[in-house]
C-alpha cells in the first residue's frame, strides 16, 4: 500500500511493548510521530529510540505522541528497551509496536525489498489529530534520523495550520514566514498580518511570525 500526504493514516490493532494498541484510539486528539526501525539490538536504532525518549518534553509541548515499530516480538522489545535505557541514559516512555506479522509494515509501506525483504526501513510519519498523514520521511538503514528536523516540521505544520502562512527554507520557530499566494486581498492581509510585510518580488511576501 502506498501512502501519500493527506491520506488518512491506516488504523490497526497490534501488540506492543505496553500491550495491545488500537492505533486511532491510542492517538486520541494528539499529533503522532510513528517511526519504524530495522531491528532490535542494533546500534543506530538504539541511538534513535534513546533520542526519542530524551525528547519527551519537547513532544509534550507540541501535543505529540511518539510510537516506534519493528518486526521483532514483544519479549525482545522488553529486553532491548532495558539496554536503550542503560546505554542512552534515559527512560523509554513510549510504546514500540511488535509487528511480527508485518501487518502494519504493509499498511505503511515500510518494507523496501531493495533494502531488505524482511526488515522495515527507517520510515517516519507525522500524523495530525484528524488522522491525516502530514509528513513522510524515509531514511536508509545506515543513516540515523535528524530529530531536530522532526521537531522543526512539527512546529511548521502546527503554525501553518493555525496562522495561514508558509515557512521558508531552513525556517525555525520565531523566524519570519511567508504570506501564501492564495491570500491576495490587501484588507485581509492587513487584518491577518498587522506587522506588515516586505515584498522583494510580488510573489514573495515576508512577514514576522504572527504568533510571536
Amino acid at each position: 500500500m502506498t501512502l501519500r500526504l493527506g491520506d488518512t493514516a491506516p488504523d490497526f490493532e497490534q501488540d506492543s511493548s505496553i500491550g495491545k494498541i488500537k492505533f486511532h484510539e491510542w492517538m486520541g486528539d494528539s499529533w503522532v510521530v510513528l517511526f519504524s526501525h530495522p531491528a532490535d539490538f542494533t546500534p543506530v536504532c538504539t541511538t534513535e529510540l534513546g533520542m526519542t525518549a530524551k525528547l519527551k518534553s519537547e513532544f509534550d509541548k507540541r501535543h505529540v505522541k511518539a510510537i516506534g515499530l519493528s518486526v521483532d516480538p514483544v519479549d525482545k522489545h522488553a529486553r532491548w528497551i532495558k539496554d536503550i535505557e542503560e546505554t542512552q541514559n534515559t527512560t523509554v516512555g513510549f510504546p514500540v509496536i511488535a509487528d511480527v506479522d508485518k501487518k502494519v509494515a504493509a499498511l505503511y509501506d515500510m518494507i523496501h525489498p531493495n533494502q531488505s525483504e524482511t526488515m522495515t526501513v527507517r520510515s517516519l510519519f507525522i500524523i495530525d489529530p484528524k488522522k491525516k498523514v502530514r509528513l513522510i520521511i524515509t531514511y536508509p538503514m545506515s543513516t540515523g534520523r535528524n530529530f531536530d528536523e522532526v521537531l522543526r516540521v512539527l512546529d511548521a505544520l502546527q503554525l501553518t495550520d493555525n496562522c495561514s502562512v508558509a515557512t521558508p527554507a531552513n525556517w525555525k520557530d520565531g523566524d519570519d514566514v511567508i504570506i501564501p499566494l492564495t491570500i491576495q486581498d490587501e484588507g485581509i492581509i492587513k487584518q491577518k498580518f498587522p506587522k506588515g510585510y516586505k515584498a522583494p518580488r510580488p510573489y514573495l511576501r515576508i512577514t514576522p511570525q504572527p504568533n510571536k
